[in-house]
């Protein structure tokens, strides 16, 4: 009987016997849906990182503000059909401007690569975060380049009615509602506060007062919980100016002739410290600080007021650029620098982040960037050509890709 059980059971035992290839199957299968992709994914991942090491070496040693402007043939990120955020004083085409020429040309650092604005890479990067341009019209030209540049993924939600009940040019709010994403432009022209009779008397001819110790309130007050501060600035200064201190005059800028009055610096330097030094000193501030240098004017053939144009359509190169020589510009490039070396010596004491977008020499290459006669409608009687602001889509939007490419290597 036993024996019966036991061939019963070794006939069993042979009936299901299954060949060993029939069990390798699974396994290889399983390696090739489960192991290998893990394995390809580490094998990719191990190049990239050996690959993005090397990129952050070479960034990090590249002064990116050093180069040319080269021929680009892939033409601009975005046009004035495509972004509705372009201001109408920056909107050339609309106006009526017939050369294209000006789009066609791209930054090329010396020793490196600027790598173009990615708009999905930038908003993952400001996910949960808020950002404020702070400063004159300039940082709003800035600004509005970002909202075109991030169009083609996200477009925001205007919430400035949140932050003021004015309907106020001067001040936005935006807010990406996908990436939780605040973006704000601050106005504020000097930075520092003042009599403010801009708003009400346009004429370039009244004083302006300017405290110099005391920073504008209309940014000062609201930048505490911003993540990224970009303060520009420094087309207001060339106008009649008087500085008080301690609520006394210490000083005044083309107060006995305005046509022959040399700039007095007093006021543009102190306004800079006393912007750093706000920053440095706000309880709380643990964000990052960007100071976009002073952007050139190119006004050829006479003052601005004078029947000054910008003509060109073309950039000029490193050679060629010693002959633009916009009023004052060194002057107040070198007085921005050394009031934030200083300031970013203090704050890296403090533990805080400043950094310099130096773009004084990149846009003096580019007078056929500007408005000129087509900032405003060619059948209104406009005597004065836009040489200050800058055509969207143009050269300013390589500011943005500057500003991301900084923001990538503060995180790295």
């Amino acid at each position: 009987m036993k024996i019966e059980v036991l061939e019963l059971f070794k006939c069993n035992y042979a009936a299901i016997n299954i060949p060993k290839g029939v069990f390798l199957l699974p396994v290889t299968l399983l390696v090739v849906v489960v192991l290998l992709p893990l394995i390809i994914n580490f094998n990719e991942s191990y190049s990239n990182l050996c690959a993005g090491s090397l990129e952050t070496t070479e960034s990090r040693n590249c002064n990116i503000f050093s180069g040319n402007w080269v021929p680009y043939s892939k033409g601009p990120y975005y046009n004035n059909e495509s972004c509705p955020f372009i201001a109408d004083k920056q909107n050339c085409f609309m106006h009526g401007r017939p050369d294209r020429e000006f789009l066609k040309w791209r930054w090329k650092p010396d020793e490196c690569e600027l790598p173009l604005f990615d708009a999905k890479q930038f908003l993952k990067l400001v996910r949960g975060k808020s950002m404020a341009f702070v400063g004159d019209s300039i940082g709003r030209n800035q600004m509005e380049s970002l909202l075109c540049l991030l169009n083609s993924v996200a477009r925001p939600e205007d919430i400035t009615a949140r932050y003021t009940s004015k309907d106020d040019k001067y001040f936005k709010w935006w807010f990406y509602p996908g990436y939780k994403f605040i973006v704000a432009i601050l106005w504020s022209p000097f930075l520092v506060k003042s009599s403010k009779t801009y708003l009400n008397d346009t004429s370039f001819y009244n004083a302006e007062n300017l405290y110099v110790e005391e920073a504008d309130k209309a940014w000062a007050s609201h930048i505490q919980n911003f993540d990224y501060v970009i303060f520009s600035g420094g087309q207001w200064f060339f106008r009649p100016l008087t500085f008080y201190e301690n609520d006394q005059v210490v000083g005044c800028q083309k107060c006995h002739n305005l046509t022959t009055d040399p700039l007095n610096l007093y006021g543009y330097r102190h306004a800079f410290r006393t912007a750093f030094r706000t920053v440095i000193n706000l309880k709380g501030f643990k964000g990052m600080l960007f100071l976009v240098t002073h952007s050139p004017n190119h006004f050829e053939n006479g003052e601005w007021n004078k029947g000054g144009g910008c003509n060109r359509t073309l950039p000029v190169n490193k050679e060629e650029k010693r002959f633009l020589q916009p009023y004052a510009l060194e002057e107040l490039y070198q007085t921005q620098v050394e009031e934030f070396t200083a300031a970013e010596k203090e704050a890296r004491e403090k533990g805080l982040r400043f950094g310099l977008m130096n773009i004084t020499d990149v846009m003096l290459m580019r007078p056929d960037g500007h408005p000129n006669k087509y900032g405003h409608n060619l059948d209104r009687n406009v005597s004065i050509n836009d040489c200050v602001h800058w055509c969207m889509p143009g050269p300013v939007d390589t500011w943005n890709e500057f500003l991301l490419h900084m923001m990538k290597m503060e995180r790295l």
